[in-house]
């Protein structure tokens, strides 16, 4: 009788593996829970394998479809029961972080201003980015002793990060550039300043295709910088109409 018994239940345990094998699939797509709210994630403006070798497609659909709408969805979450922080522009509550209530005000500053890095992060990238030229060099030649002394001082500010944080070159109502650096994701509009290009040091960024050799990807990025769209940040820069 338990010799039968194990047959019936071998038989029935493979029916239902079968079954189960044979029943379709539910995939949940990524982001379909995603909070809704008044954030939003723009796409990118190229493919993610368009800044290939130097920064390659699994990093970027990592970067951005997950860390960056993890902000995006944290910021939203805080909206619920603060809209405030939705009313007005990124730029306006970045700037006057201690008007945002304490209980959230660490959490918009670090997401809020992830928002805001990664933002500008995406756009000033692109293939065929053509090169440094107009207004934009002459202010690095001007400020920063010329575009190859900018590179090298810019690579050397950013491997000096400890931890995670961004590297940025910001610039002032006036047009002067200055290279500096941030912790986390504090953006240069908290002291009152516009990021004119920065680039992202968290191991995010860089961790599957350069592991500890930050240095490399530091080297390589500016392959994947759109120097035109660098050049209308400058111009509205200078115009005081440039956002985040």
């Amino acid at each position: 009788m338990t010799s039968l018994m194990s047959r019936r239940h071998l038989v029935l345990a493979a029916t239902g593996i079968a079954a189960a094998a044979a029943a379709p699939r539910i995939v949940f797509a990524q982001g379909t829970m995603a909070p809704a709210g008044p954030f939003k994630l723009d796409p990118l403006g190229y493919p993610t394998n368009a800044l290939e070798p130097h920064i390659d497609a699994r990093t970027m659909e990592i970067h951005h479809d997950r860390h960056h709408q993890a902000y995006v969805n944290n910021l939203n979450n805080f909206a619920k029961d603060n809209p405030q922080i939705a009313a007005k522009p990124i730029p306006e509550v970045l700037a006057s972080l201690n008007d945002v209530p304490e209980a959230i005000r660490t959490g918009v500053r670090n997401n809020m201003g992830g928002h805001a890095n990664h933002t500008m992060f995406w756009q000033i990238m692109g293939p065929n980015g053509g090169k440094a030229e107009g207004d934009v060099l002459a202010a690095i030649d001007r400020d920063l002793g010329g575009l190859e002394k900018m590179q090298a001082a810019f690579n050397a500010a950013g491997g000096r990060v400890f931890g995670s944080g961004w590297v940025f070159v910001t610039v002032s109502k006036e047009g002067k550039l200055v290279i500096e650096t941030r912790p986390n994701q504090d953006n240069p509009i908290m002291d009152g300043k516009r990021a004119l290009i920065g680039n992202d040091v968290w191991e995010h960024a860089y961790y599957l295709n350069y592991q500890n050799r930050r240095a490399d990807y530091l080297k390589a990025w500016w392959n994947a910088v759109n120097w035109k769209a660098v050049g209308e940040r400058y111009a509205a820069a200078k115009a005081g109409t440039l956002g985040v």
